[in-house]
């Protein structure tokens, strides 16, 4: 497989769990490429690993077998810090629970990231001020997660994933916490947010409206990763 073009991918991925004598395989030679700018949603059943491929796609844990790419560099062949370089400037992580800081004001939050990576405080507060206007929050900079509705601390999450300009963006069930009305905000967020910077998304979800709108569906089904479905046009 080829990985010049892909911003994201990952070859003959595997991986074991060990509990006492007891081995688990959760994940058997998954293969996949993501192209700039390309929306794939990952569907399945509970426990089918789709938690398992994001956590390996962004280098929060390390595979039994296989290789990932993130822009070409392996993953494993890097050391810790090294791969804490790539997650900060390639990647950017939005999960079904915000995971904000939440003595943090949403400014201070979507600033961490660049913070992090060493961008000087005048301009990372800037930046961050310009991806909040972004996602429709200029009136809410100073609030807490607290004081924001749960839509809004969304919104600042995909703020805080995107600031950094990553090459791509992965979800774990990004509308999966909110009520019918805010995930179909968020779901339109998403995509002309996409649109706005190309930055692809990896969306794990079990919303099939969400999913439909996605360039490709692929689902796990005993740990293998197949083609579900393939959307005709871009939404």
């Amino acid at each position: 497989m080829s990985n010049i073009e892909a911003v994201l991918s990952c070859s003959e991925l595997g991986k074991i769990y060990r509990e006492g004598p007891q081995e688990i395989t959760v994940l058997k030679q998954v293969s996949l490429a993501i192209q700039a700018g390309e929306r794939v949603a990952i569907i399945g059943a509970s426990g089918s690993g789709k938690s398992t491929l994001l956590n390996l796609l962004g280098g929060l844990d390390k595979p039994s077998s296989g290789q990932v790419f993130v822009r070409s560099q392996e993953l494993s062949a890097l050391n810790e810090n090294e791969r804490g370089r790539v997650r900060n400037q390639a990647l950017g992580f939005v999960y079904q629970f915000h995971h904000l800081l939440p003595e943090f004001s949403a400014l201070e939050n979507v600033c961490m990231p660049l913070l992090i990576g060493k961008v000087p405080r005048g301009e990372a507060i800037a930046r961050a001020r310009e991806m909040l206007a972004s996602v429709g929050l200029s009136e809410r900079l100073e609030h807490k997660p607290p004081e924001l509705s749960g839509g809004e601390r969304q919104r600042v999450a995909i703020a805080r994933a995107l600031v950094t300009k990553p090459a791509c963006v992965l979800m774990d069930e990004p509308t999966g916490n909110l009520d019918a009305h805010t995930a179909a905000d968020i779901q339109a967020l998403m995509l002309s947010l996409n649109k706005t910077f190309n930055t692809s998304f990896i969306v794990v979800t079990h919303d099939q409206s969400l999913a439909a709108k996605m360039d490709r569906t692929l689902e796990l089904v005993d740990g293998r990763l197949s083609l579900r479905a393939e959307s005709v046009t871009h939404a």
